[in-house]
């Protein structure tokens, strides 16, 4: 009998992490964790607290924060306090300073507690940007999704649109450059491939590829899975 894996999803802004690795939970019966909303709703209570975004203040609120992930018929949606702040936690405001609040060591220590206690028993499909290297290093499939500046702003572009966001291409791009100094710079779990980790460039990539690509590696660590288990039993 096959177990329940956990398999993460690793990468910068606008690589195709949430879309792709919804699809990938879905075709697997497993539960989609989007821990990158996790931060944006704590960034969203440290911006209507009015509070500075530093490590003392945020982390005393941190802790007061009731966060959920929670499936629903449209996807998954997410709580801050009992409140649905699915949308809310997209806007351009929490874009632009979930970056700075991640980045705080006492946010990331209390917020990978929380993905480790959601994922250990497997059956997951985790996204993020330390998901495989910090916070799952020893999970049994791990990939790192990536694709050239153009198209990740094209894609954030076309999302933010869509949502009635005036914007333009020129000011996505200078957004992901900005993120990705921050995401890669930072002192507590920085963005980087992890050990082990497949890296697909999703630029040329529709979601199927992408989402049939990773479906392929979970055969495959399935398949030498069952193969060690028949040899152990000889």
């Amino acid at each position: 009998m096959q177990p329940d894996i956990i398999i993460t999803i690793d990468g910068p802004a606008g690589a195709g992490k949430s879309t792709t690795a919804r699809q990938v939970a879905e075709r697997l019966g497993y539960t989609y964790i989007d821990t990158g909303a996790m931060y944006r709703a704590a960034t969203l209570a440290a911006l209507r607290a009015g509070i500075a975004l530093e490590a003392q203040p945020l982390a005393a609120l941190v802790g007061t924060l009731t966060i959920e992930l929670v499936p629903g018929p449209s996807g998954q949606r997410t709580l801050l306090n009992g409140e649905d702040v699915t949308e809310a936690i997209r806007k351009p405001e929490v874009t632009s300073a979930v970056s700075a609040v991640s980045a705080i060591p006492e946010v990331r220590k209390s917020m990978v507690a929380r993905q480790r206690q959601i994922g250990m028993q497997g059956g997951v499909v985790m996204d993020g940007r330390d998901i495989g290297s910090v916070v799952f290093p020893h999970a049994q499939v791990k990939v790192y999704l990536v694709a050239n500046i153009g198209e990740r702003a094209r894609r954030r572009l076309q999302d933010l649109q869509a949502q009635g966001e005036a914007t333009t291409l020129d000011d996505q791009i200078q957004q992901i450059e900005h993120r990705d100094r921050l995401d890669s710079e930072r002192a507590a779990s920085p963005l980087v491939k992890p050990d082990g980790a497949v890296e697909i460039d999703t630029t040329d990539l529709s979601i199927e590829e992408q989402v049939g690509k990773i479906l392929h590696l979970v055969k495959n660590y399935q398949k030498a899975y069952a193969y060690i288990s028949a040899f152990g039993n000889l």
